[in-house]
């Protein structure tokens, strides 16, 4: 069971838990939510994994924000990220990285809880994966959108 409580710790059942240490982008391993159909920031999800991926090991979906943050704070992950998420999704999981010594924020690095975007990072990554999220949502939303066409026109 993981479980955490602010200012004593971050635990999985009765061992404590600290994020990872790896310091190299390139050794790294991430884990994201992927959008599915009808969700929208497919886009951005998509632009935010091309920049990732040619810089580290590897990058996971398992399925449940609150568990990739817990992992995180496990160090099985060196970092998360995911765009759109709810408070329910995050909440025990931003306590629980805090907690086992990681970091977490929004894109713009400010507190993710009520703003529905999250990276999450040991104290070495963190920044290096926000700075990519942040610029990738930043140019995102400076491009002009592609008119649609409108059926029968």
């Amino acid at each position: 069971m993981f479980w955490a409580e602010k200012g004593g710790g971050a635990f999985l059942n009765d061992r404590r838990l600290r994020v990872s240490s790896r310091r190299e982008m390139g050794q790294a391993l991430f884990a994201t939510g992927i959008p599915f159909a009808g969700v929208p920031r497919k886009a951005e999800f998509s632009a935010i994994l091309e920049a990732i991926m040619p810089q580290v090991a590897g990058v996971r979906r398992f399925g449940a924000a609150a568990l990739d943050l817990a992992w995180v704070a496990a160090g099985r992950y060196e970092g998360f990220w995911e765009l759109g998420l709810n408070p329910w999704d995050i909440g025990a999981g931003i306590l629980m990285v805090r907690e086992a010594g990681g970091f977490v924020t929004t894109p713009d690095g400010e507190d993710p809880l009520h703003k529905r975007d999250v990276v999450a990072g040991n104290m070495h990554l963190h920044e290096p994966l926000r700075a990519i999220v942040a610029d990738v949502v930043k140019r995102l939303a400076k491009a002009p959108r592609a008119a649609t066409a409108r059926p029968g026109a």
